[in-house]
């Protein structure tokens, strides 16, 4: 009997770097990036049925859900295939909404490739990362099986990257979140009229943990940190004392990698205790070395 239930941890990611290219005719930005997945998720489960439509969401409860990107991934996976009539997603939100992490792109990602699993017959990763690219850019990485991966474009051409060693992060949640359109709306007004960039990132930027912290850049923080003293409170502290620490994406989050610096310092300067900024959470979680695969249920 073909199963018809699923479910995973749709990881989160974070980006090693990020930079924008320029804006296309069509308005949307060309970007080249390096995503790495996070062991934090989002629990996600799906069943397909016989035409009913539905999504779950606790901590999403007050949306509708046709706009929740993973109720909208299962639809345009049945659109395309015709296959299945009807879903039932239930999701256990642990990636915070807005934050830079990836939380409902994850969500979509983890949709197309549990409905691919269960799909009595199942499209090529090359289609089902081309469904992926027109949900965002964040979504084609999530939905491939890549641990690490440079990735430019709109973020659907993907270089698969030996993942780096697994190391412990630690979040930092501000008490707010970013649209990734509003990031954007800012970066334009910024920016204004500037040359276009070229591509720069390497494969061997990213070869270890020491050079990545090196070669790590992200567009959005020149523009974010004068806004947001939360995000420049962290980020001011890895400038002074050389630690890894970065936005994520479009940000709210910045993130701190362990263990690893970004320039010599000298051993007798002496770190000063972690002042969080007020409202700030955090939770301490691991980088990913794999993806976590999709676990049948019936």
């Amino acid at each position: 009997m073909t199963p018809r239930a699923a479910r995973t941890l749709a990881q989160a990611k974070i980006n090693l770097a990020l930079r924008v290219l320029g804006r296309e005719p069509d308005g949307f930005h060309s970007i080249e990036t390096v995503f790495l997945r996070l062991e934090l998720g989002d629990e996600l489960e799906l069943r397909v049925t016989n035409g009913e439509r539905s999504l779950k969401c606790y901590e999403m409860r007050d949306w509708p859900q046709e706009g929740n990107l993973a109720y909208r991934a299962a639809a345009l996976y049945a659109e395309r295939t015709g296959w299945p009539k009807g879903f039932e997603i239930e999701i256990v939100k642990n990636i915070p909404i807005g934050g830079g992490l990836g939380g409902g792109s994850a969500d979509a990602a983890a949709t197309l490739r549990i409905l691919n699993t269960l799909s009595p017959k199942p499209i090529s990763e090359e289609n089902l990362i081309a469904l992926a690219e027109e949900l965002g850019s964040d979504v084609p990485f999530l939905a491939s099986e890549h641990a690490m991966a440079l990735a430019w474009g709109r973020g659907e051409k993907l270089l698969r990257l030996p993942p780096l060693p697994s190391r412990d992060i630690q979040l930092f949640f501000p008490p707010f979140g970013i649209e990734t359109a509003q990031a954007y709306e800012i970066l334009d007004d910024a920016s204004g009229e500037v040359p276009r960039k070229t591509p720069e990132l390497t494969t061997e930027m990213f070869a270890d943990w020491e050079s990545a912290a090196k070669n790590s850049v992200n567009d959005f923080e020149p523009i974010m940190r004068p806004r947001w003293s939360e995000i420049d409170a962290l980020l001011a502290r890895g400038d002074r004392f050389g630690l890894f620490y970065r936005m994520s994406g479009t940000g709210s989050t910045v993130f701190k990698v362990a263990g690893v610096t970004t320039r010599r310092v000298e051993s007798t300067t002496k770190l000063p205790p972690l002042v969080v900024p007020p409202g700030t959470k955090s939770i301490i979680t691991r980088t990913a070395s794999s993806v976590v695969p999709i676990q049948l249920l019936d």
